[in-house]
C-alpha cells in the first residue's frame, strides 16, 4: 500500500522579501512563500490543497501557478481542506495573529522566521501550542546548508578541541518599520546557529547604531557561552548581499579552526599548527548544495518525515522563541550599557 499523502496548505502568496531584493538588482531566492509553494507542488508525497492570501486576484494567480486552490479566508480553507500541515509565510511583522489563530485551531504548523517581534507574543504562542501538544516547527534553514553541517560535524567529532571563540557576521540590505528589525528578523539565524554549534549563550553586551536612520540597522554583540567560550555577532542592513562574504562564520578551538563562507559557498577546516587546510565547495554538477534556497528542500525532507512519524520537529518553534529572548537581552544590554545574563532555558 502506498503511503498516504499529507495534505499541506500555505498562508501567504509570497513576494515581499524577493520583491525588495529584485528591485535592487539581485536574483534572490528571498521570496520564501514561493519557495514553500515550489516544494509543496513538486513533492509527490504531498497534496498541496490550498493557498490563502489577502488579495483574491494575486491568490488565484499563485494557486494556478502551483496547481492548488485559492482562498482568502483561513477558516474556510481549514474547513474545506482539513490540512495536516500549514505553512505561514507572511510579512515579518504580521506573524502573530495568524499563527495564534492556527494554533488555537489545533493545526500542525511550520512558520517562517522570525517567530514574532515581542516576548509577550512569543510567550502566548508557545503557551498555547504547549497546551495542545502541537507540532510547531520554524524554518531556521541555515542548519541545513552543507558547510554549516560540516561545521557541526567537526565540532561534534572534537576536531576543534575545546571551543574558545566564535564569530558570526551577516550583513546586506533590508527595510522595516521596526527599530530592531535586523536583530530580530535576520540575526535570529545567527543566534540559532551559534547556539546550535557552540551551546547556550549565557550573557550578552551590545552596541547598536541608528547612524543611517530607520532604526538600529547595524549592531555588534559580545557573547559569553555557558562553556566559557566567547563570541561576537555583527549584523547590519547597511551593507550589501552583493559583497563576497556577506555572511562569515569562524569557530576557533584549542585543536583547530572552522570557517564558513556565505552560508553555502565554502567550508574550511584547519588543524592547529598545520599550514594545510581542508576545503569544501560544491562541485560542478552539485547545484543542490550550491543554491541557497535549496537548503530549505533538505529541511523540508526532515520536517515532513518527523510530522509523518509523529515525532517532534527537527527545528521546533522553541528555537525561534529562544532567538527572540536573546534579541531582547541584547536590546536590554544596549539600553542599559551593562552585561545581561540569559537563562539557558
Amino acid at each position: 500500500m502506498p503511503e498516504k499523502k499529507l495534505r499541506v496548505a500555505l498562508i501567504g502568496t509570497g513576494g515581499e522579501g524577493g520583491d525588495f531584493l529584485a528591485a535592487r538588482g539581485f536574483n534572490s531566492p528571498g521570496n520564501w512563500g514561493l519557495q514553500h509553494a515550489r516544494i509543496y507542488h513538486q513533492r509527490t508525497d504531498l497534496d498541496f490543497v490550498g493557498i490563502v492570501g489577502r488579495d483574491a486576484v494575486r491568490t488565484k494567480s499563485r494557486a494556478e501557478e502551483y496547481g492548488t486552490r485559492p482562498y482568502t479566508d483561513i477558516d474556510e480553507m481549514l474547513k474545506r481542506e482539513s490540512p495536516d500541515l500549514v505553512s505561514v509565510v507572511l510579512p515579518n511583522l504580521d506573524h502573530f495573529a495568524v499563527t495564534l489563530k492556527l494554533i488555537q485551531a489545533g493545526v500542525p504548523l511550520l512558520v517562517e522566521k522570525p517567530l514574532v517581534f515581542t516576548l509577550s507574543e512569543a510567550d502566548i504562542l508557545m503557551n498555547e501550542a504547549s497546551k495542545r501538544g502541537l507540532f510547531f516547527a520554524i524554518c531556521f534553514n541555515h542548519r541545513y546548508a552543507k558547510p554549516l553541517q560540516l561545521a557541526k560535524e567537526a565540532v561534534d567529532a572534537g576536531r576543534l578541541g575545546d571551543l574558545t571563540f566564535a564569530s558570526w557576521r551577516f550583513g546586506g540590505e533590508g527595510a522595516s518599520t521596526h527599530p530592531h528589525a535586523n536583530l530580530l528578523e535576520t540575526q535570529c539565524h545567527g543566534f540559532d546557529m551559534l547556539e546550535h554549534l557552540c551551546g547556550p549563550i549565557r550573557s550578552v553586551m551590545a552596541e547598536m547604531t541608528d547612524k543611517t536612520g530607520g532604526g538600529f540597522r547595524t549592531l555588534s554583540l559580545a557573547l559569553r557561552f555557558e562553556s566559557g567560550a566567547v563570541g561576537s555577532l555583527i549584523g547590519t542592513y547597511d551593507s550589501s548581499y552583493a559583497y563576497q562574504d556577506a555572511h562569515s562564520l569562524e569557530l576557533d578551538g584549542t585543536a583547530g579552526r572552522v570557517v564558513v563562507h556565505d552560508t553555502v559557498k565554502a567550508f574550511e577546516y584547519q588543524a592547529r599548527g598545520n599550514e594545510v587546510a581542508e576545503h569544501w565547495s560544491a562541485g560542478y554538477f552539485n547545484d543542490l548544495d550550491r543554491e541557497f534556497h535549496r537548503i530549505t528542500d533538505r529541511y523540508f525532507d526532515e520536517m515532513l518525515a518527523a510530522l509523518r512519524q509523529g515525532h517532534s520537529p527537527p527545528v521546533p518553534a522553541t528555537a525561534g522563541y529562544r532567538a527572540v529572548r536573546l534579541a531582547y537581552a541584547a536590546i536590554e544590554a544596549f539600553n542599559s550599557g551593562k552585561r545581561v545574563s540569559i537563562p539557558a532555558t
